[in-house]
């Protein structure tokens, strides 16, 4: 990906599930004036698709297939990314216990890595972004200067997934999205990495802040 000189900022969040990096990335985004992105919700949407269909995220072929036959729509609205399938808004459905367990399956696949980054990359020509996900500093803004990875313990993670009610196998999920062959969950080489186990949110809100005013981005308090 080559980010033309008088192109948009972005601001790549990268991290594994429950790291806090959503939270972060929305508080950030507000701060900034920038569009919030998560782009693992794009997977989620699709993963949500495909179980409607009655289709199993582990069938790579109909995967690609039923992607094929669908529209997923990436817009904007009040600084907010909004994905639809088919003109519908997944709402809620895209933080299931179905999709939790069946998103980093659909996510591995490397015709659907392809075509998301590609609609990820598409928000550059609406405004500056602040986008979370996996591989956003590694794969899809690798030129951005400014990248952060967030992380926290599996244990923490765990705690804060049965806080929020939801049901997650975060140990399977992370051994997937780091062992794919189609963009891995890794930590970019100039990324900061904040581990945010013993931090709250303003904390880590405010050590990106300041890795950000290093970096050259100056954020309004």
């Amino acid at each position: 990906m080559t980010m033309s000189a008088d192109a948009h900022r972005v601001v790549a969040i990268d991290g594994p599930a429950a790291s806090g990096k959503s939270s972060v990335a929305r508080e950030l985004s507000r701060r900034l004036g920038f569009i919030h992105v998560n782009s693992g919700a794009m997977y989620r949407a699709l993963a949500w698709s495909v179980l409607r269909a009655g289709i199993c995220p582990d069938d790579e072929a109909a995967v690609v297939a039923h992607l094929a036959e669908i529209d997923i729509a990436c817009s904007e609205l009040d600084g907010r990314a909004l994905i639809c399938v088919d003109g519908v808004d997944p709402g809620a459905g895209l933080i299931t216990t179905e999709v939790n367990a069946g998103v980093s399956a659909v996510a591995r696949i490397a015709k659907v890595r392809e075509v998301l980054v590609a609609k990820q990359r598409d928000y550059l020509e609406i405004g500056n972004i602040v986008m979370e996900g996996r591989d956003i500093g590694s794969v899809v803004f690798p030129e951005t200067p400014f990248k952060f990875y967030i992380d926290a313990s599996v244990e923490v993670r765990a705690a804060r997934r049965q806080r929020e009610g939801i049901r997650d196998d975060l140990a399977r999920r992370d051994a997937a999205d780091s062992t794919r062959k189609a963009s891995p969950l890794v930590v970019a080489d100039d990324a900061l990495v904040i581990d945010t186990s013993e931090m709250n949110l303003g904390e880590v809100v405010e050590a990106v802040v300041a890795g950000l005013n290093e970096m050259g981005l100056e954020v309004p308090h």
